[in-house]
């Protein structure tokens, strides 16, 4: 067929018996890309299999009407739902809906082929939004499940969209996808368009073309709306030490714990992911609108603050060494030695003005990680960042970056904070997977080492294992604040890690049940909760509920890593899966999922 010059609309077509990979990293704007493809096959008569592996079917449907979808006729559109099994999360039945599991690839090639018999007939449009998640749990699989299934598919006289994040694999991996593609399209996002590079099509030339994007209104956060008795609690536990939020295991928690959650989110979305913390711990900390839930002795404190400033009682500014120095002893900035987080230093000497330079010893981030090559800290130097912000009277934005850390090889960590911008922190975020990869890899062989031989998992010589609560909840996300992406980070990331220690304990000798009481086990000795094994599974006091409960947003079932965790470890050990039915943040008296 002659090649032609490229239009959108043209691109957003499929060809029949055609297979065409989109590729681009998270945000860049595929899903958009493939709903208007979807739209399209609709408009053209043509009947629609999506296989959805970041929503549910519903979640779809309304992204479909808010770009302009009616009502499909009976069985146009049916969906493949390899997302609710796959994170214990519950979705809406629904009967042009067959569910599969990312965790199975063959799962996801049966219902696709049930729906195609269903149709009964060709030139089908498949949408496959996206092959991320199955390849993070398939990565050896993944290429052989492109060739042998969507290729196979589209060869058959069908037409396939299929999407995948860039930078959240290996590069080769990637190559072997596209070299099966009949069409490549790579997308990139710019300041004001998206940008699609045709790299190779079956009906047109190879091309650019920009996407403008409209300009969005500044991002507005939800105040944080704390639940009082709650917070009263929090406050007494933290800046006192007593134990009051969690009488029967105690507020500490082994930082093992956090940092799984935080490198498993990272498996999923090493890109997006690193940059939604730091800016979610950030505002956090530098939220004024949280004060209006403190005790009245604080609020009445950040109340006369600008006061006292003015009188010279405290700096209005903390541009100078000697204006920090004075706020060093505030309760803010002495955070990260109440919550055992790290042993905060000020460092007056290599500080000047509009530079503050701090270290820190113990860095619970970042311990355990000695030399794996890149800048580990991702909660002390944004919460400080912040802080900075709230103790300004005028509330300038600063900003933190890491200068030296123990995961470059330092026998301690570094950071500095400056005002406004600082050139190089985006890309000090960001994390090639690869890395990522090294990184968790090191976790588990630490955690196969205190499961299968009884190993410490990390050790502080002066702090100790055990960091606050408080480092658990800046790690799980406060879920006003993080939105949707950060949420299936942590219920994909989770479930990857579960299924990855739930194999290896099997391919180690251990039998099912063996395998599912030492994980049980090992969550008990984190203080993650009472964990419970029986008919449920039950977790009395289970830490990541107190992100929800300390704030009166969301009072439903919320315990997002944990589902994923909970989940992806029966799937590997027993091929069960759990749904959580009860949760403390809903008012119940623990979290409770259903073993199904």
């Amino acid at each position: 067929m002659e090649k032609r010059g490229l239009s959108l609309a043209e691109v957003q077509e499929v060809p029949k018996s055609n297979l065409i990979l989109l590729a681009g990293p998270p945000g860049a704007g595929k899903s958009t890309f493939c709903h208007q493809a979807v739209l399209h096959g609709l408009t053209m008569d043509k009947q629609v299999i999506f296989v959805t592996t970041e929503h549910g079917p519903s979640e779809v449907i309304d992204l479909l009407k808010e770009r302009g979808i009616g009502e499909p006729p009976v069985g146009a559109l049916s969906f493949v739902d390899a997302f609710g099994e796959t994170v214990g999360t519950t979705t809406p039945e629904r009967p042009d809906t067959i569910t599969a599991n990312c965790e199975d690839l063959n799962s996801i090639s049966m219902a696709i082929d049930r729906l195609r018999q269903r149709a009964g007939k060709k030139d089908i449009l498949l949408a496959f939004d996206s092959l991320t998640s199955p390849y993070l749990f398939n990565e050896k699989e993944a290429f052989r499940f492109m060739r042998l299934c969507l290729a196979k598919f589209a060869s058959e006289g069908n037409s396939v969209l299929a999407l995948m994040d860039e930078g959240c694999g290996k590069e080769e991996d990637l190559g072997a996808m596209m070299s099966v593609a009949d069409g490549i399209i790579r997308m990139e996002m710019k300041k004001r368009s998206r940008t699609l590079n045709v790299v190779k099509h079956p009906r047109v030339d190879t091309a650019r073309i920009d996407v403008p994007i409209e300009p969005r209104q500044p991002q507005t956060r939800p105040p944080m709306d704390w639940d009082l008795d709650v917070l009263k609690q929090f406050l007494q536990s933290y800046m006192k030490g007593k134990t009051t939020l969690r009488r029967e295991v105690g507020d500490p928690v082994h930082l093992f714990w956090p940092s799984l959650t935080h490198w498993s989110c990272m498996l999923w979305d090493p890109k997006g992911f690193p940059t939604m913390l730091y800016e979610m711990n950030k505002y956090e900390s530098a939220s004024r609108e949280s004060i209006p839930g403190f005790p009245w002795s604080m609020r009445l404190l950040l109340k006369v603050f600008p006061y006292l400033q003015s009188m010279g009682l405290f700096p209005k500014s903390l541009s100078k060494v000697k204006d920090m120095k004075k706020m060093l002893k505030t309760p803010a900035l002495q955070g990260p030695n109440l919550e055992r987080s790290g042993i905060l230093e000020y460092l007056e000497d290599i500080s000047k003005t509009d530079e503050h330079c701090f270290r820190v010893y113990e860095n619970s981030d970042c311990v355990g990680f000695e030399n794996i090559g890149v800048p580990m800290a991702s909660h002390i130097p944004p919460v400080l960042a912040g802080y900075c912000k709230m103790l300004e009277r005028d509330g300038r934005e600063w900003n933190a970056i890491e200068t030296k850390c123990f995961g470059l090889g330092d026998p301690y960590c570094e950071f500095k904070i400056v005002p406004g911008e600082i050139d190089g922190l985006k890309k000090s975020l960001v994390k090639d997977a690869s890395v990522v990869e090294r990184i968790h890899e090191r976790l588990i062989e630490r955690l196969m080492g205190f499961l299968l031989e009884g190993k410490p998992l990390v050790e502080r010589p002066r702090l100790g294992s055990d960091v606050h609560l408080h480092v658990v909840l800046h790690g799980m996300g406060f879920l006003n604040l993080v939105g949707e992406r950060y949420r299936r980070a942590q219920m994909m990331g989770a479930a990857r890690s579960a299924k990855i220690i739930g194999e290896r304990l099997l391919e180690a000798g251990l039998n099912e049940d063996e395998t599912l009481k030492r994980v049980i086990d090992f969550m008990n000795y984190c203080k993650v909760g009472k964990v419970t094994l029986g008919e449920t599974i039950r977790i009395r006091e289970n830490c990541e509920s107190f992100r929800t409960t300390i704030l009166k947003h969301e009072k439903q079932p919320s315990c997002y890593f944990t589902t994923g965790f909970l989940n992806g470890l029966f799937s590997a050990v027993k091929g069960q899966h759990v749904r959580e039915t009860k949760c403390m943040a809903a008012g119940d008296p623990y979290c409770e999922w259903e073993i199904i």
